[in-house]
This record gives structure tokens, sequence and C-alpha cells, in this order.
């Protein structure tokens, strides 16, 4: 039924001249999301991508892209061929058509009484027949040939059910009737890379997620501090991480040996600052990994007074000793709204599996919501910073994983 699909994007439309690096790169990961499946002919016009497939491909490809950041939405479509000029439509084209649209939305719409709308977007003004007309044309014609007592059918132009839609762009026609929501946003590696840190959470997924939407490539850092966190709890943000590579392509999950850090700590620095001095110590390890790797910022889940560890006073301590900008894409968000976006991309059901990452299990009763520096510098003053950065990065496992073809 189906042979292209058109694909739109919406912000990548309002940059100036370097505008087709970023469809350039859109591109290249529609072409990453789609490799298993076929090398596809793709071109584009302004405001629009077209990648061509075989009928049977399109729902496949469709599942895919809309998890692609760049993609505002897409639309399985049908071209109509006329073989000359468009300016040349005549009378036998307009019935060929009616024909064309008639059968598609036999073939799309199966569940009645429904409304439905056309619309037309006549870029080409060749195209010697307006939109108005084309409108009502095939919408009679829909109408004529669809309704009946077991498909009742009526148009709504306000609110309808179906909206069918034809574009009439450089010299050809496309009909379709849906459109698919993509995350829209900008392409995946059009803003440089970054580190994420990944806890088992329900927080640091959605901000690797909104990082990858603002063009970021990613890659992840997981504490781990065996036996205090189990294998599970491991497993749980290797899961993670493979949804997020589903939006964003290959992620390198590196998993540093944090438990002899805690050790120190605990042994070392004020109860009550415990989880500010950990939290630095990330910081410290992420800068490292971040240089190693040539990223340019860090990625965490902080909100500003979800925990009460997130205040001010705690996230300057943390900035304190980043060497990269940390961008906190949740900072202004509620809890529910995070939940929420968690169970749209698919991490939230993963997130609440019961397995603790290692500074939930290292909470202190009572703990510093205002950290003072010269209190945390004091606190670190017996511990070996350096040669426990070096140790932990030493016995560092890494984990390649790639879920965007699947």
């Amino acid at each position: 039924m189906y042979d292209l699909i058109i694909i739109r994007y919406g912000e990548i439309g309002l940059k100036g001249d370097n505008i087709n690096d970023f469809i350039s790169q859109l591109i290249s990961n529609i072409k990453r999301a789609t490799a298993d499946l076929g090398d596809f002919e793709i071109s584009t016009v302004y405001g629009r991508i077209f990648l061509y497939a075989e009928s049977n491909q399109i729902e496949k490809i469709v599942a895919r892209l809309v998890n692609v950041p760049g993609i505002i939405s897409l639309s399985p479509a049908q071209r109509f061929r006329i073989g000359k000029k468009i300016a040349d439509f005549n009378d036998q084209d307009f019935e060929k058509l009616k024909n064309k649209a008639v059968k598609l939305f036999k073939a799309e719409v199966q569940n009645y009484p429904t409304t439905f709308k056309m619309e037309t977007t006549r870029a080409d003004k060749s195209f010697p027949i307006e939109s108005p007309e084309l409108n009502r044309e095939l919408g009679g014609e829909i109408l004529r040939e669809v309704e009946g007592p077991e498909t009742p059918l009526s148009v709504d132009v306000h609110q309808p059910e179906h909206l069918f839609e034809i574009e009439i762009r450089r010299g050809k026609i496309y009909l379709f009737i849906r459109r698919e929501a993509g995350p829209g946003g900008l392409p995946v590696k059009s803003s440089g890379k970054a580190l994420l840190l990944l806890s088992g959470g329900i927080d640091s997924p959605v901000a690797g997620w909104l990082g990858l939407k603002r063009g970021l490539s990613l890659n992840a850092v997981y504490f781990d501090s065996p036996p205090y966190t189990s294998e599970r709890a491991k497993e749980k943000v290797i899961d993670l991480a493979k949804v997020l590579s589903r939006y964003g392509g290959e992620i390198k999950l590196q998993i540093p040996y944090f438990t002899e850090i805690q050790q120190e700590i605990l042994k070392k620095s004020p109860r009550r600052y415990t989880v500010t001095i950990m939290r630095r110590m990330m910081i410290r390890i992420a800068n490292r990994l971040a240089e190693l790797n040539n990223e340019l910022a860090l990625v965490t889940g902080e909100s500003l007074g979800q925990v009460a560890s997130q205040t001010l006073e705690g996230l300057r301590s943390s900035d304190e000793v980043a060497e990269f900008p940390v961008l906190r894409p949740l900072v202004t968000m509620d809890k529910n709204d995070i939940i929420a976006l968690g169970k749209k991309i698919g991490t939230y059901e993963i997130s609440i599996r019961p397995h603790e990452d290692c500074c939930t299990i290292f909470v202190p009763d009572n703990p510093a919501t205002q950290p003072k520096l010269d209190t945390i510098h004091f606190g670190e003053e017996d511990l070996e910073i350096e040669k426990l950065v070096n140790r932990a990065v030493e016995k560092m496992e890494v984990i390649t994983i790639n879920e965007g073809a699947e």
C-alpha cells in the first residue's frame, strides 16, 4: 500500500547557514536506525525527508524512526505518479487520484462510525487545481464510495478522527492519512559528546534521553559497589542504557569500582557529609572519563529540592570539583512529570525494579542539606583522592551497548 515515509523535522528548520549540517546528521541517524532492515533511498525537499521502501518494510521502519531525535513526525505515504509535468494534470488523472484516495482510506480506516477531513498542501503552485477544490472533490468521492449502513462516515472540519492529507511538491503528489509523533529536538551528535552519570533510579535515564533530544551523543558511567550493590542492580543499569541506545545509538557504559572509595569516606569523613563527598568523588571520576573520551560536558539526573542533597548548596559542592559543564536537564521538573516521561520513553518500569544503587545504601539518617564548602574540604583532608580515583578507573569494567537496530 505505502511506498515511502515522509519525515518531518521541526527545530532544525529554524537553523541558518548550517541547516544542511543538521539535516545530514539526521539522515545519517535515520540510516543507522534502519541499517539492518536495508539500504533505502532517501531524498530531501525543504522541511521534509523522503525515505523510499517496499510496502512490507514500511511499518518496521516507522517503528524505528519514531525513536530518532530530530524527527518531529512522520507519515507512511503513497506517491501518485502521472508520468508528465504536474501542470498538465487533467480530468483522467483526477479520476485515478480519486480512486487511489478511496483505496487508501478503505485500507487505513477500519473502525466505524468515524469522521474525517481532507487537507491539501499545494507547495507546487503549477498544479492546476486549488486546494479547496481538491479537498472538496476528493472528500466527496470518499463519502460516496465508503459511507454506508455498516460504515457510517461524515466530514468534521474541526475535530476529525482521521485527517487525510495531500501534499503536492516539486511535481509529485503524496497521499497519507496518519502522522506518528517523533521525539523532536535535534539530531544526536549535532551538539557534541557528553558523559551521563547513570544510576538505576528514575531520574538519570530521563535526563539522558533529554540530552539525546538536544543533540548530544552520550556515553555513561555507573558507580558499582559490590558487595553492597547486587549484580541485579548493575543489570538494571545495563537495561536502562539499552533503552537509551535505541534513541541515540551506541553507548559505552563504564563501570568503575566504587566500593573502596565509599569505605574510605565512611571511615574518614563526617557522617552527615558522606553523600556529598561521595557525589564529589563521582564527579572527579567522571572528569577523568570525560577527558579520556573527549567529552565536553557531564549530564546528571539532579533536580532541585527533590532529595536532601539536591539543594543549591549541594549542587554547588559538586560543581566545585567539576572540570566540565554539568548539565541538569531535570532541574526545574516536578517528579510526576519526570515519571510520566520515563513511562513514555520506556525507562520507568526498569527504574522501579527493587535494586538499590550505591548512594541509596549509604544515605545517613540526617544528611547535610546545606553543606558548607569549608566543612567538605575538612572532611576530604584524610582521603587520598588522586589514588582513589586512579584505582577506581583501573578496575573499571566497560560494556558497549547498541540496541539502535532492535
